[in-house]
C-alpha cells in the first residue's frame, strides 16, 4: 500500500492528496480481494474431482460409524435390544444384523453413486427403526440429531435427482427445479439442528455474543441461494 502512494508520488512530483490516497488503498484492497478469488477458484479446480466424494463421505460419516460399532458391539447390541424390548435371541440379532448390513451397504452405495435413491430411502427408514427401538422419540437430544441425519439424506436425495451433476452435495444453482430446491431447503434446515445440540445457555460474557454469531451462520446456511 505505501509502495503505491510512493510511486504516484515519485512519478507526480507531489505528496498526494488525501483523496488519491483513498483511491490507491481502495486500488490495494481490490487487488488484495482479486488475488484471493483467483487462488480459491484455482484450489476449486484442483480439487474438484475429490470434493463431491467428501462432502457425500461426511454426510454419511455417521450411518458409517453406527455400521461399524454394530459390528464391534454386536453382544452388546443384541443384549440390549433383547432385554428391553424381550423380543427374543433371533428378532434381536436380526435387529442387529439389518442395522449392520442396512448402514453399510447404504454408505456403500451412495458412495459409490449407485442406486442412491433406494440406499437414501433404506437408511431413512434405518432412521425410523433406530429411534422406535431406542426410545430416541423421547429424549429431544437425540431426536434432533436423528433429524439431522435424515437432513443430510435429503441433501444426498436432491443431489441425485438432479440431472447434472453438481459440484458440492446439496449446494444449489440458479436454474434448478422447485421440488429438487425445497428438498435441499428442508435438508438444511433438519441438519442444523445438530448445531442446535451444541448451544447451551451460560451467564458468561462471551456466550451470547457467541450463539448469536452461531445462529446467524445456522439462518444463512438453512437459506440456499444465501449460502451460496
Amino acid at each position: 500500500m505505501c509502495s503505491l502512494i510512493e510511486i504516484y508520488a515519485h512519478d507526480h512530483k507531489a505528496v498526494p492528496s488525501s483523496s488519491v490516497i483513498i483511491a490507491l488503498k481502495y486500488r490495494h484492497v481490490q487487488n488484495d480481494i482479486t488475488y484471493s478469488l483467483f487462488v480459491f477458484a484455482k484450489f476449486l479446480r484442483v480439487t474438484k474431482q475429490y470434493l463431491p466424494h467428501i462432502a457425500r463421505l461426511c454426510l454419511i460419516s455417521t450411518f458409517l460409524e453406527d455400521g461399524i460399532r454394530m459390528w464391534f458391539q454386536w453382544s452388546e447390541q443384541k443384549e440390549y435390544i433383547e432385554t428391553t424390548w424381550g423380543c427374543g435371541v433371533f428378532l434381536a440379532t436380526l435387529f442387529v444384523l439389518i442395522n449392520l448390513l442396512g448402514q453399510l451397504g447404504g454408505c456403500i452405495l451412495i458412495l459409490s453413486r449407485n442406486f442412491v435413491q433406494y440406499a437414501c430411502f433404506g437408511l431413512f427408514g434405518l432412521i425410523a427403526l433406530q429411534t422406535v427401538a431406542y426410545s430416541i422419540l423421547w429424549d429431544p437430544k437425540f431426536l434432533m440429531r436423528n433429524l439431522a441425519l435424515g437432513g443430510g439424506l435429503l441433501l444426498l436425495l436432491a443431489e441425485s435427482r438432479s440431472e447434472g451433476r453438481s459440484m458440492f452435495a446439496g449446494v444449489p444453482t440458479m436454474r434448478e427445479s422447485s421440488p429438487k430446491q425445497y428438498m435441499q431447503l428442508g435438508g438444511r434446515v433438519l441438519l442444523v439442528l445438530m448445531f442446535m445440540t451444541l448451544l447451551h445457555f451460560d451467564t458468561s460474557f462471551l456466550s451470547p455474543c457467541l450463539h448469536m454469531t452461531e445462529c446467524g451462520i445456522i439462518i444463512i446456511y438453512s437459506w440456499p441461494f444465501l449460502a451460496l
